[in-house]
This record gives C-alpha cells, structure tokens and sequence, in this order.
C-alpha cells in the first residue's frame, strides 16, 4: 500500500491510499480518483515523500484515543441518520434505481440500498457517483 497526499484544481487537500503507484496512475488515467470535497476530477500528487506499508515490521502506528474515537462514531451514525431519515431505501433495486435516476428515466432523488461489489464497481466505470453507507454504530456493550 502507498498513501498520497492529493490536491485538486479548487486546492483542496487530502490523502488517498493505492495498492501500488501504478494503480493511481491507473485510477487517475480512468478518471476514478476526484476530490471527495468537491468531486473535481483535476488531482493531482502533492510534494511529498509517500508513505507505504510494506510486509516489514513497523512500529505501530498511534492509537486513536477514546475522544477521537467516540467523534467519529458519533459523525459516522449521524450521516447514516439523516441518509436513512431523508433518502429512499430501494433496498437490492439500489443498483438498477442508480442508473435510471442517472440515465434520467427515474425521478433524480437520494437514494439508499444495496449493491453487489459488482455492481458497484459498474456504477463508478460508468461516472454514477455512488459511496457506502457507514455502518450502524456499534452497541455499547459491544465496544471495548
């Protein structure tokens, strides 16, 4: 694995991870790597020295402490909310739904549901925007 620190035409910053340098010269050829703030396909590497995991020892990398950690939960379900309260469930339609409502034979509205990797990945090679769905927060007693 490589980490990139990524930009794109509207400055904005960001990181991304690859499987190998050549698969962002791949992503980035195809059009699949765009900004996630502003969905602009102009990215580009920034200056740096990439990060990258290797199958070497490593020391480890720092533990998120509880504070960090509970932020994130908390902003994670609140997407997950208001997506569930706001978009329609189409459930394993999602899929077929996304490229009518792309293809402009459905109604252009958020949507919500399931979708094969497969599928997923046609929907991407094809320009359809589509992102998973964070997971329900853990319960209580379930976290350490």
């Amino acid at each position: 694995m490589i980490k990139y620190a990524l930009h794109c035409d509207q400055a904005h910053a960001f990181e991304g991870w690859f499987g190998s340098s050549s698969d962002y010269d791949d992503q980035s050829a195809r059009g699949l790597v765009d900004c996630p703030l502003c969905g602009s396909k102009g990215v580009s590497k920034q200056i740096m020295s990439p990060a990258i995991a290797g199958t070497k020892a490593q020391s480890a990398a720092p533990a998120v402490d509880a504070k960090m950690r509970e932020m994130m939960m908390t902003a994670m379900g609140e997407v997950r909310r208001h997506v569930e309260d706001n978009f329609d469930n189409v459930g394993d339609a999602f899929a077929k739904e996304a490229r009518d409502i792309h293809e402009g034979k459905s109604e252009e509205r958020g949507i919500y549901g399931q979708a094969t990797p497969a599928e997923a990945k046609a929907l991407i090679e094809d320009g359809i925007k589509v992102a998973p769905l964070p997971p329900p927060p853990p319960k209580k007693t379930d976290v350490n």
